[in-house]
Parts: structure tokens; C-alpha cells; sequence
């Protein structure tokens, strides 16, 4: 589609259905996978990354199962296979949230990286270095990095982790990792996005104990093992004003927007 052509001169009026944003739901739907109990997740866009993030965890022996309305159920109790493959992530970035849960939980991941290139100066090295001061050992081998604990290691170790420039998954990897990590995790230069936020409260939820999550020094104290949330969880909603931006107070009658109980306020 090259453009759209859009004629106006008309009141407008109805409801707006937002759906929550894709930058929240793709952490939260690898969050799932730091518990062996069902997790729902509700709002969740139908994006094209969305889709491939749940087939990717369905290739790992997960169910992940998407009604109409948004809610997404993941059961990640018989998950067998801890790796993200090039084929089916070439397209998504964001498949490199899958390694700090699963290195968390099984003790061992295979994710390839972005693109399948060798990596460099850019951000994924952030996610090796911090993964190795929890104590990971990391190979980089034919475009995967391939992780795993130290022999006689049930549990990555808690760090103070202080990257060389702010990232967002990153923070984020970190942030699951250390849910199920021995100790405290201390993450300095931590992202602040509203997704990070939502990301901590979700942790918090299935029982492990974050602090700061929002500013730029995030505390993190692991849980011995995470639990669903007790309600379903949403993730942070789309921000509104674009969708009611052309909805002039004149000639509007009515903008309505979807949101979890707790987060803004229309």
C-alpha cells in the first residue's frame, strides 16, 4: 500500500478499541515462560510479530493459544526444546527476549542472533555481557549464541550489571533472568520506557521482587520459582491520542479506548 486516501468533512463518533502495545506484549509473552503454570495475557495485539513470537514458543513444546478478544493462554509446563532458530525469528528482533527465561529456568538456550550475523559493536553484546556476570557461559557459534550454566550451577547468580548504553531489551532480558536468579540482581543505566514498568509490575505478579523499575536503577530479588499471575495480566495499552487525535471536541460525540485497571486514565 502506497498511501491513504482519506476524505473527511464529517463529524465523527463511536467507540476505538485500542489494543495494548506491541513493545509491552513481546516481553510479557517470554515472561510466561519463567513459570511451569498457565499464564494469561489479555489485550494482546494481532501483530505480525505477536504471531511469530507465539510459534516460536510453540516450537518449544509450549502452548500458546490466541482467541478473537485478545487473550493469549501460554502453558509452557512441557517445553522441551529451549531455542529460538534463525528460520523462524530472521524476521523479529525481539526473539532475543527468549534468553534470559530460559536460561533462567532450564539452565540452557540456543537463540540466534538478529539477522544470523556475527555480532559487533551493537546492542546483543550488552545481553552476553550481562548473561556472563549472572554467571552464563556463552558461545558464539554459526550466528547462535548458545548459553548454558556452569557445571554443578542449578541457578544463574545474582550481579550488578551496568551496560555501556541503554537498552530496552536488554533491560529487559536482565530483568527476567534475574526472577529466578540466587540473589540480588542490580541493573545500572537500566532502561526507563513504559514497557519496563509494565515488565516489572508483571515480575512482581508472579513473585519475584523488583524495585525501580522505571528509573534508571532497577533492583531485582529472584524468587525460587515463578508463579502465574493471580489475574489476568495486561499489558501496557497503546498510547490513545493518535487514534483520537482527528475527533475534534466539537464534532466528537465519543472516544473510548480499552486499558488495564491501574495504568492511565483517559
Amino acid at each position: 500500500m502506497d498511501k491513504l486516501l482519506i476524505r473527511g468533512g464529517r463529524p465523527l463518533r463511536g467507540e476505538i478499541r485500542i489494543s495494548g502495545a506491541k513493545n509491552a506484549a513481546l516481553p510479557e509473552l517470554c515472561a510466561a515462560l519463567l513459570s511451569a503454570e498457565p499464564v494469561t495475557l489479555q489485550n494482546i495485539p494481532r501483530l505480525q510479530d505477536v504471531a511469530t513470537m507465539l510459534k516460536l514458543i510453540r516450537n518449544m513444546g509450549a502452548t500458546a493459544e490466541f482467541s478473537p478478544d485478545g487473550t493469549v493462554v501460554i502453558d509452557s509446563s512441557q517445553l522441551h526444546f529451549p531455542e529460538a532458530p534463525y528460520e523462524m525469528v530472521k524476521t523479529m528482533r525481539a526473539a532475543v527476549l527468549a534468553l534470559g527465561p530460559l536460561l533462567a529456568r532450564f539452565g540452557e538456550a540456543t537463540v540466534s542472533l538478529p539477522g544470523g550475523c556475527a555480532i559487533g559493536s551493537r546492542p546483543v553484546d550488552q545481553h552476553i555481557k550481562g548473561m556472563e556476570k549472572m554467571g552464563a557461559q556463552i558461545v558464539v557459534e554459526h550466528g547462535y549464541m548458545i548459553a548454558k550454566l556452569p557445571k554443578g550451577w542449578t541457578r544463574l547468580r545474582g550481579a550488578s550489571i551496568t551496560t555501556d548504553m541503554i537498552t530496552v531489551t536488554g533491560t529487559e532480558n536482565f530483568m527476567m533472568a534475574a526472577a529466578l536468579a540466587e540473589g540480588e540482581t542490580v541493573l545500572e543505566n537500566a532502561a526507563m520506557e513504559p514497557e519496563i514498568t509494565d515488565l516489572g509490575d508483571m515480575l512482581n505478579a508472579m513473585g519475584a521482587k523488583v524495585e525501580g523499575h522505571g528509573t534508571s536503577r532497577i533492583r531485582i530479588r529472584a524468587s525460587r520459582s515463578c508463579m502465574a499471575p493471580r489475574t489476568a495480566w495486561w499489558p501496557t495499552a497503546s498510547k490513545p491520542a493518535p487514534s483520537c487525535a482527528p475527533w475534534r471536541p466539537r464534532a466528537a460525540r465519543r472516544c473510548c479506548w480499552t486499558r488495564a485497571p491501574s495504568t492511565w486514565a483517559p
